[in-house]
């Protein structure tokens, strides 16, 4: 044996080698969450159930394996406890579950109540002491209606001109005033809410809410590259809509406000604005057969009931599939089968319709409220004939239909408050040469719905009714152009006004008016006034501005009056290259505009009074949108309009005497700045004087020649102005 001293194993040191390849184990349970509310089952059971809870999460976006859930059993009875543990691959995973899976609803018997692992824990071990907590300090909420509290009663409209958005107080020249400037950049265009509650802007990434006094964002809405919004009526829902179907990147944010893998392909989706959480996506496009092009996609793609308890989806053909709302899924569990459907409106709700339903909600009232409507029509098919059909819902009761025969085309209007639906019918002649209409109006509010015919012999253009009104208007033409109009040729046109007269039960025409241009009707939002325009013509821009009772107001004894003498003309203007015409909501003004999305000639917008006088017009190169902000109904009783109505003078009497003291206040102001213009004027010749009398060269006193510097000024001697309800 050698002299070598043989070192034994255990005295040599390895620490660095361990260290360096030692594995590390996480004792952390953050990625552990507790999944409570889970049905009780068997184990025979597990494999089914343990499926239907991964597939639950993933509908949310995030990803579980069913060997990443663990039931606990108990021993006694054989069978699972209740709830079950979920494991994440890192804490951010298990955040995220807890906030989109918690109250949950599993089934229609349970619903998830989920935590973090390390919660129950820390639960378990809570000191009982109780301690007082630190009171915060209470921040006030910005109130969205807060511009409706405006002590001058305006209104407001934004404007959009390259890239620039203003929003502005309207009213008289002294109270007209900007209310905001954003510093908006990058989106596409803007739009108000039904109700004027929201402003929307649309981006790249999204959509934006934004409201309040300071004009915050109040909701956001992920969805990239949209092009299209929709709010459903009462403003708790929005409908977006790209042209590019939906994507989801791997390691994309996922949560109840984002896409998921399942929402990919889809083009349209759906939002709850308040919490801004995704409800449901929907593809835009149905399968069409090879070689036939696509469709124009209609929009709105899905219509809301006026409650927003439902919306519907056209299945252009097949069927209307209405969901319910919030949660989207399919009422009664099956859509409606209806062969050959072209187009479907809901009815919208009148006044009385909301306070019935506001009755039988509260309990004051045992009579029901009218259900929902909805009224679509089919064409002529297999020996059938074309058919309108309206539709009570949720009942899918059968109220009214109606068969039409030589179909072409049909349209459906609604009036405002729900009364009467206007079928405006295109039908041909047997040898299809030619094409005349039928108006089919469905008086809603009779026993068994029934149906008056006005027989038309031209194209009728636009339709349109009186808002709360039983008069409608029409734009016909019979010009040989109409079909196929040439460059810079004009269409010439005819307007009607029908009235329901109620002795002869039957709509009958008011006035007709010949050799016209107009194209569009624009009723004021109160009724009576109607604006008359040519729009989108390179050569015609004219507006007429008509009242329906102009000679009947002041007439105790209506029964004595002409049928129709009412209706005249109170004003005429020319707004070249008008593109849009909308009234305000107050129906004292009205907005005509010319965007550059159309053309770029003399872009701009101007403002006029319900008589056609010219108050404000701008000429704004890059300009785009002109829009009134909306306002919602009054929340005002129907007794107490008629009480404002009844003291009317009383009321104007102070609005009176705030306009004489304004025009007062201007009258000294104007005063005063011609007398120091004329003081001015003065000090500046006795200088000059003093100046050419130090030279010498100054005139004898008689011979000066005299100037007299005569002051104008205008006195208002009287002053009437009539209030337009």
């Amino acid at each position: 044996m050698s002299g070598h001293s043989v070192q034994n194993v255990d005295d040599i040191d390895f620490s660095d080698i361990e260290a360096k390849y030692q594995v590390q184990f996480d004792d952390g349970l953050e990625n552990i969450i507790v999944v409570d509310g889970v049905p009780v089952i068997d184990p025979s059971k597990a494999d089914r159930l343990l499926t239907k809870i991964a597939k639950e999460f993933t509908k949310k976006g995030i990803s579980v394996k069913v060997d990443d859930i663990f039931i606990p059993w108990d021993e006694k009875t054989g069978k699972s406890k209740g709830y079950v543990f979920v494991e994440f691959r890192n804490v951010d995973d298990a955040i995220l579950a807890v906030a989109a899976m918690d109250k949950h609803p599993f089934d229609a018997k349970h619903t998830f109540k989920v935590n973090h692992f390390t919660d129950v824990e820390k639960f378990a071990e809570l000191d009982e002491t109780y301690e007082e907590p630190e009171t915060e300090e209470y921040l006030p909420k910005e109130h969205l209606r807060a511009w409706l509290a405006d002590p001058q009663g305006r209104d407001q409209y934004v404007t959009y001109r390259g890239d620039e958005v203003n929003i502005f107080w309207h009213g008289k020249p002294s109270q007209s005033e900007l209310a905001y400037k954003p510093e908006w950049k990058d989106f596409l265009y803007v739009a108000w809410s039904p109700l004027g509650t929201f402003i929307a802007t649309l981006h790249r990434q999204g959509v934006r809410l934004w409201g309040g006094p300071s004009w915050k964002p109040v909701q956001r809405f992920a969805h990239p590259m949209v092009k299209l919004i929709d709010f459903s009526p009462c403003e708790n829902y929005l409908v977006t809509w790209s042209n590019e179907p939906i994507v989801v990147p791997e390691g994309a944010i996922q949560g109840p406000q984002y896409f998921s893998p399942d929402d990919e392909g889809n083009n349209i989706a759906v939002w709850d604005i308040k919490s801004g959480d995704l409800l449901r996506t929907f593809s835009t496009y149905t399968e069409t057969e090879p070689g036939t092009p696509k469709k124009q996609m209609p929009w709105p793609a899905l219509k809301w009931s006026p409650d927003d308890q439902f919306v519907g989806r056209l299945t252009s053909g097949e069927m209307i599939s209405v969901y319910e709302a919030p949660s989207m899924v399919l009422n009664g569990k099956k859509s409606l089968k209806i062969e050959g459907v072209v187009d479907f409106e809901w009815c919208p709700q009148g006044e009385k319709d909301r306070e019935d339903a506001e009755k039988e909600r509260s309990g004051k009232s045992t009579k029901k409220a009218r259900e929902n409507i909805l009224a679509y029509w089919t064409p002529e098919f297999a020996n059938q004939p074309a058919r309108v059909t309206l539709l009570a819902f949720p009942s899918r009761t059968i109220l009214r239909q109606k068969n039409l025969f030589n179909v072409t085309e049909c349209k459906l209007h609604w009036q405002n408050q729900g009364d009467f639906l206007c079928v405006k019918v295109d039908r041909h002649t047997k040898t299809k040469k030619s094409i005349f209409c039928n108006l089919e109006i469905f008086r809603l509010r009779e026993k068994d719905y029934p149906v008056e015919v006005v027989e038309l012999k031209d194209t009728v253009l636009d339709f349109s009714w009186e808002p709360k009104g039983e008069r409608f208007a029409i734009v016909s033409s019979s010009d040989p152009n109409l079909g196929n109009p040439g460059p810079g040729i004009t269409i010439k046109t005819e307007v009607s006004f029908y009235q329901l007269d109620r002795a002869k039960n039957d709509f009958r025409l008011l006035r007709h008016l010949p050799n016209r241009t107009s194209n569009a009707i624009r009723w004021s939002p109160r009724g009576r006034h109607v604006v008359l325009a040519t729009v989108g013509s390179s050569s015609k821009s004219e507006l007429e501005f008509w009242d329906l009772d102009l000679h009947t107001d002041e007439r105790s004894d209506k029964s004595t009056i002409e049928w129709g003498s009412g209706l005249a003309s109170i004003g005429a203007a020319d707004h070249y290259g008008v593109t849009d015409v909308e009234w305000d909501p107050s129906g004292r003004y009205l907005a005509t505009s010319a965007s550059a999305w159309t053309h770029t000639l003399e872009n701009g917008f101007a403002i006029w009074d319900f008589r056609g006088q010219e108050l404000v017009k701008l000429l704004q190169d890059r300009f785009k949108q002109f829009i009134w902000r909306p306002r919602p109904p009054t929340l005002l009783t129907k007794e107490k309009q008629k009480q404002i109505r009844r003291n009317l003078k009383e009321y104007s009497r102070a609005f009176d005497e705030e306009d004489a003291a304004e025009e007062s206040n201007v009258s000294a102001e104007l005063i005063a700045l011609r007398k120091r213009l004329v003081d001015e004027w003065n000090a500046w010749r006795l200088l000059r004087k003093k100046e050419i009398g130090e030279k010498g060269e100054s005139k004898k006193e008689g011979d000066e020649e005299k100037e007299e510097i005569e002051v104008w000024i205008d006195e208002v001697i009287e002053q009437s102005e009539e209030v337009v309800e």
